[in-house]
C-alpha cells in the first residue's frame, strides 16, 4: 500500500482541515463538500482523513461490513448469527467521475436470477463505504443518474438495486467528501444540500507559505516513509484527540438558548428547509467536542453557521457561496441568553475556528510553520483588460433582469453526456427497444429476453416451469431520454449595439438563457465580436457562472466584424467536435445583423453569408436573437439564419409564448436544408 501524506503536514487551510475533523468526530454532521481551485491539496487532505479513523468492527467474512454489536437483518450476505467479529482500518472508497451504474450500487447476475432464481449480487462501492468514507472527486462532473443514486443513498442509509421484479437491499451509510473547481460547472441544488459542511480553499498569496508547502511535498516525494514517520508523533496525537472527543460527545448538552440561535440564524438567511438546523446543531456540538467542552457557546454557533450555511442560503445559480459575517453576528447577539457563561479555557482555544481547531503546526517536526492567519483569504481576480478598445468604445454595462426562456434544442437524436436539453439515447429514459448487448448488460428488456429464448425450450430439454437462458437470448433495453449539448454563444458588442439600454437588454437575454444551460446540465462558450475582429471571451466549460461573469464584464463600441465573430465560432466548434464528439453544438449568435467590416477585405455582408453557409455545411443546429429595435427594420438577423439553416427569434418572442414553436421551426428548418 501507498504511503499517504500525513494530515498534520498539510499547510494552512484551517477551515478545511476543521471540517474534516468534526465529521471524524460526529459523522452524523453529513460530509465535507470542498470548493477552490486546482492545485489546492484538496484531495490531498481528504485521503490523509481515512489514516486518522478509529477501526471499524465488522462480521468476519461480510462483505458489507455489518456491525457484529447490530448485523443488518437485511444483509445479503446474512443472517450472521453469533459470527465472530473482526477490525479493519476504515476505509476510503473513491468514486470515478465515469464510474458506471453498476460500479456505483452493484450488479445482479440477471442470467442466474431468470434461469436459477438465485440473487447473485456482486457488491458495489456504495457497499464498500459503508461505515467509512465515500470520496468523489470532482463531484460537479458527475452525471446525473450516479447523483440520484447517491441522494438515495444518502437519505436513506441503504442501497436497492433492482432489474427486472429482483431487488436487493444493504445499507449504505457513510461519509460523504467531495472536491470540486467551481469553474468546470456548480452542483445541483439537491446534491449540495445534502453536504453537511462547505469550505472554500485557495492557495496561499504569502511566499513563505508557499515555500514551506513545497519543501513538505518535495521531501515527502524524495522519502514518502521517511516523512511519515517524521510526523507519526504528531498523527498519533491527533487520533487520540478524535478518539476522545468521539467518547465526549454524547455528554455534550445543547441548551435551549443556543438552539434559539441556530433556529434564528436559519430563518435570519432564509434557507430552504430544516437541514441547515439540524445540520448545526450537530456541527455545534462537535466542536464543543473537538475542545474538550460538555457545554455548546455562542462561538460553537457562529463557527458552525461558518461551515454549514453559506452553500444553504437562498441566491441565484450565479452568486458565489458565501455568508454576511456581521449580519450572523447582529443575530447572534440579538438571541444570545442572558445567563450564559463566558467561554470556559479548554483544549481547542486559540486554535482556527474559535470553537476549537487542529493543532497548531508550529509544533510540527519541521518547525514552525507560517501562520494560516497570516495569509489572506483570497485574492482578487485580475482584472482583464478588454481586447480590441479602440474609438468609441463604451464601458460595460449591467444585464437586465433575467426571465425564464423556452427550450432551444438540438434536433434529432443524439448520444452525448445525460442532461435535460435534447433527445438522445441513453442509460436512462423511456425505454424504446431492444438490441443484442455489446459487453455487460445493464438494462434488460424482459419481454425481448424471453421471446428469443422461447423458440429454443424443447431443444435446450427444458423439464420444469423455469425458464432456460443462454447468454445469446438476452437482450438490452434500448432506451431515450435527454443529453446536455454544448450551447456556443457569439455575441454581436459592436457600436450599433451600444445603446446602454438596448446592451442590458441584451444581456439579460443572453443571462437567461445562460440559466436555461444551467438547469439543463449543458457546457457553454462565449465568442464575441468587435472592433475589427473577434475573439473567445470563454472557452467551452461546464462554468455557466463563469459564462455570466465574462458577460458581465463584456464592453461595447467599434465596427461590426460578423464574419469574424461567425468564423471564430466555427474554429471554436470544431475544436470541440474532436475533443467531444458526441456533445452536440447548438449556436446561438446575438446581433441586429449589421455588418460592417473588420480585418478581412471585401463586402462584409457577403463574408458574413459565406462564414454563415460554412456552419450550415456542418449541420450545426442554429438560433439568431435579432436584437434589432425601432419603427423600422431590415430584417438583416433573418437573412443571416436563412444562411445559418437556422431560426430568428426577436429578444420579446425569446420571453413570450409566441416561441412554443421554435424548436419545430429549427427542425423543421434542418430538415429542410437536409433535404435539399
Amino acid at each position: 500500500m501507498s504511503t499517504r501524506y500525513p494530515f498534520t503536514a498539510v499547510v494552512g487551510m484551517d477551515d478545511l482541515r476543521l471540517a474534516l475533523l468534526l465529521n471524524a468526530v460526529s459523522p452524523a454532521v453529513g460530509g465535507v463538500l470542498v470548493r477552490g481551485e486546482k492545485g489546492t491539496a484538496k484531495s490531498t487532505a481528504v485521503r490523509a482523513l481515512a489514516e486518522l479513523l478509529p477501526e471499524v468492527p465488522v462480521v468476519a467474512g461480510c462483505r458489507f461490513s455489518c456491525d457484529p454489536a447490530s448485523p443488518d437483518p437485511g444483509c445479503p450476505d446474512g443472517p450472521h448469527g453469533d459470527a465472530p467479529g473482526t477490525a479493519r482500518p476504515a476505509r476510503m472508497v473513491e468514486l470515478p467521475v465515469g464510474a458506471s451504474e453498476d460500479r456505483l450500487v452493484g450488479a445482479l447476475d440477471i442470467e442466474k436470477a431468470l434461469a436459477e432464481g438465485v440473487k447473485a449480487f456482486e457488491p458495489g462501492l456504495l457497499a464498500a463505504a459503508h461505515r467509512g468514507i465515500l470520496y468523489v472527486d470532482e463531484v460537479n462532473l458527475l452525471s446525473d443518474h450516479l447523483i440520484d443514486h447517491l441522494l438515495d443513498a444518502a437519505a436513506m442509509g441503504a442501497s436497492h438495486v433492482e432489474r427486472e421484479g429482483v431487488s436487493v437491499r444493504h445499507a449504505a451509510r457513510f461519509l460523504l467528501v467531495g472536491t470540486m473547481n467551481p469553474e468546470e460547472g456548480e452542483l445541483r441544488p439537491q446534491l449540495l444540500d445534502r453536504f453537511g459542511l462547505t469550505v472554500e480553499v485557495a492557495a496561499s498569496r504569502d511566499p513563505e507559505q508557499r515555500v514551506e508547502v513545497v519543501r513538505r511535498r518535495l521531501a515527502f516525494e524524495d522519502d514518502p516513509a521517511a516523512f511519515a514517520a517524521r510526523w507519526a508523533g504528531e498523527e498519533a496525537a491527533l487520533r487520540e484527540r478524535i478518539v476522545a472527543a468521539r467518547e465526549l460527545l454524547p455528554q455534550v448538552t445543547l441548551g435551549d438558548a443556543v438552539l434559539l440561535q441556530i433556529a434564528a440564524t436559519c430563518a435570519a438567511f432564509e434557507v430552504d428547509g430544516m437541514r441547515a438546523d439540524i445540520v448545526m446543531a450537530r456541527t455545534a456540538t462537535a466542536l464543543a467536542a473537538w475542545a474538550g467542552r460538555t457545554e455548546v457557546t455562542s462561538e460553537d454557533v457562529r463557527q458552525a453557521a461558518l461551515l454549514a450555511l453559506p452553500h444553504r442560503r437562498r441566491r441565484s445559480p450565479f452568486d458565489a457561496p458565501g455568508l454576511d459575517e456581521d449580519k450572523l453576528d447582529e443575530t447572534l447577539e440579538q438571541f444570545k441568553g442572558d445567563d450564559e457563561d463566558p467561554e470556559p479555557d479548554g483544549p481547542g482555544d486559540g486554535g482556527p475556528g474559535g470553537g476549537g481547531g487542529v493543532p497548531p503546526q508550529g509544533e510540527g517536526p519541521d518547525g514552525p510553520a507560517p501562520e494560516a492567519a497570516d495569509a489572506p483569504e483570497s485574492a482578487p481576480a485580475p482584472q482583464e483588460a478588454p481586447q480590441g478598445s479602440g474609438a468609441g468604445e463604451r464601458a460595460a454595462v449591467k444585464a437586465g433582469e433575467p426571465f425564464r426562456t423556452k427550450v432551444l434544442s438540438v434536433p434529432g437524436l443524439g448520444e452525448g453526456a445525460a442532461g435535460r436539453r435534447s433527445r438522445a439515447r441513453t442509460e436512462h429514459g423511456r425505454t424504446t427497444g431492444s438490441t443484442r448487448p455489446r459487453g455487460a448488460l445493464t438494462k434488460l428488456h424482459l419481454a425481448a429476453t424471453v421471446r428469443a429464448a422461447a423458440p429454443h425450450q424443447r431443444a435446450r430439454g427444458r423439464s420444469g416451469p423455469g425458464l432456460v437462458v443462454r447468454r445469446d437470448d438476452l437482450r438490452q433495453a434500448t432506451r431515450e431520454g435527454r443529453e446536455g449539448n454544448l450551447v456556443l454563444f457569439a455575441v454581436d458588442a459592436s457600436g450599433s449595439m451600444a445603446a446602454r439600454q438596448r446592451m442590458s437588454a441584451v444581456k439579460g437575454a443572453v443571462l437567461s438563457l445562460l440559466l436555461d444551460a444551467y438547469q439543463r446540465r449543458d457546457k457553454v462558450g462565449l465568442v464575441t465580436f468587435r472592433g475589427r475582429d473577434a475573439e473567445v471571451a470563454l472557452p467551452p466549460t461546464s462554468s455557466v457562472d463563469a459564462a455570466a461573469a465574462r458577460l458581465e464584464k463584456l464592453p461595447t463600441g467599434g465596427r461590426t466584424p460578423l464574419s469574424a465573430g461567425l468564423l471564430k465560432a466555427h474554429d471554436v466548434l470544431r475544436i470541440e467536435r474532436l475533443r467531444d464528439p458526441s456533445r452536440r453544438p447548438l449556436l446561438v449568435v446575438v446581433t441586429d445583423g449589421r455588418a460592417t467590416g473588420g480585418r478581412a477585405a471585401g463586402d462584409p455582408v457577403a463574408l458574413a453569408a459565406r462564414a454563415a453557409r460554412l456552419h450550415a455545411a456542418d449541420g450545426t443546429a442554429s438560433v439568431v436573437v435579432d436584437c434589432e429595435t425601432g419603427p423600422v427594420r431590415l430584417g438583416l438577423a433573418g437573412n443571416l439564419a436563412r444562411e445559418l439553416g437556422g431560426t430568428a427569434v426577436t429578444l420579446d418572442e425569446l420571453r413570450a409564448d409566441s416561441i412554443a414553436g421554435l424548436v419545430r421551426d429549427v427542425q423543421a428548418d434542418n430538415a429542410t436544408r437536409r433535404a435539399a
